[in-house]
């Protein structure tokens, strides 16, 4: 990144309302060296945010913000990126945010295939509204909504992403902070929906409730369960408990929504009446 990536910021806004030992922080700053490398026009990009701690990030960055509903940010993001379909758009979710009352949305951009840059910042809870389950949070795991331990099994995003027929599906971590950006750079290269989780930590609603109250611990956690998916595919199944895989997961091609759409106007148009 370039020694001017602080213009990155809207120096008004800050400082920033994420809790000492956020994730949310490396995640953003993933995305930023994404943006710095590929030279991308400030004036057409766009990054819209749900609710949630990781939507704020829209409050704080110096692009084309949105701050919209929660469970929304793709619906709105579709209609941004249909009106205007040489912007780049990002979309900025918590895993609640995408994953919960923003799910039908999810899958269903992920059916079209439309150009977004979908990026889930998975902090395993609700942080931002008090602690509670998510639709990712591990099994086991401890929420003021779960005190015993969870028992819903977690939602594999990426599993659901590859069965709605989305076309780039990757995940990182915080940890894997250099991988994570390497793979937002593809995100944006690649034409149609790409998805990208980026399994981030809380240390202040999941990790104290979890025996894991410093960052540090979270990033250990994040170092131990992330495998590399070429290593990730030549484990046995008893070893893959508590690990999942992380880099480019799946790619594949088809026709993206707005070119779709826009052959379909200009044929429209064309046929006599």
């Amino acid at each position: 990144m370039s020694e001017n990536w602080l213009s990155y910021f809207r120096p008004n806004t800050l400082p920033h309302m994420w809790c000492p030992g956020c994730g949310n922080g490396i995640a953003v700053q993933a995305m930023l060296r994404a943006i710095d490398k590929l030279q991308l026009d400030r004036n057409k990009v766009v990054v819209v945010g749900g609710i949630g701690c990781s939507s704020r990030a829209v409050s704080y960055l110096d692009f084309h913000t949105l701050h919209t509903t929660h469970g929304r940010a793709v619906a709105f993001a579709t209609g941004i990126k249909m009106a205007n379909p040489a912007l780049t758009v990002f979309v900025v979710m918590g895993d609640g945010d995408a994953s919960a009352i923003g799910g039908n949305h999810l899958i269903h951009a992920a059916r079209r295939n439309i150009d977004l840059n979908l990026l889930v910042f998975n902090n395993s809870i609700y942080g931002m509204t008090g602690g509670q389950v998510s639709p990712l949070t591990p099994g086991g795991s401890k929420t003021t909504t779960s005190p015993y331990g969870a028992i819903d099994p977690p939602f594999d995003l990426v599993q659901l992403m590859k069965g709605a027929g989305a076309t780039f599906i990757a995940r990182s971590t915080t940890y894997h902070a250099r991988l994570l950006s390497e793979l937002i750079v593809r995100a944006v290269q690649h034409k149609g929906l790409s998805f990208v989780e980026a399994v981030t930590h809380c240390p202040t609603s999941f990790g104290r409730r979890n025996k894991m109250p410093d960052p540090v611990q979270m990033l250990e956690w994040q170092k131990q369960s992330g495998v590399l998916k070429e290593k990730y595919e030549q484990l046995a199944p008893e070893e893959r408990v508590g690990k999942y895989p992380i880099g480019l997961l799946h790619v594949a091609q088809a026709p993206e929504y707005c070119e779709t759409y826009a052959a379909l106007l200009k044929a429209r148009q064309q046929k006599p009446r």
